[in-house]
């Protein structure tokens, strides 16, 4: 006869989903930074990759060259949601080492939830 219990298996994903959620509303409160142009351009954004703020510096201000501001804008973007991204990933991470030191249960690929 097998190990196998399927009560415990519920209790594990039940435990795991709560842990999930739990995690993800605390997504918020993880902030990550980056810069773009060489700090002329900064962005702040949160692990729900949510942009909170964008600073610019005053020597980045050129009405001459909108096309210079905007792009730096669109990089610093990019690097602080990317940077978010990976933030949430770790944290996401954590709750699957948390729930399933051995590696997760058995017969399910934890690779696949894109995390």
């Amino acid at each position: 006869m097998s190990d196998f219990n399927m009560a415990d298996m519920f209790g594990k994903i039940s435990n795991m989903q709560a842990k999930m959620k739990e995690v993800q509303e605390r997504l918020s409160e993880v902030i990550v930074e980056a810069e773009a142009g060489g700090g002329m351009v900064t962005v702040k954004a949160n692990g729900k990759r949510e942009i909170i703020s964008i600073v610019l510096d005053k020597d980045v201000i050129d009405p001459d060259d909108k096309e210079m501001i905007e792009d730096l804008v669109v990089a610093g973007v990019n690097k602080a949601l990317e940077k978010a991204e990976e933030a949430a990933k770790v944290k996401m991470q954590e709750v699957y080492k948390d729930i399933m030191p051995g590696g997760g249960m058995p017969g399910m690929d934890m690779s696949k939830l894109g995390l």
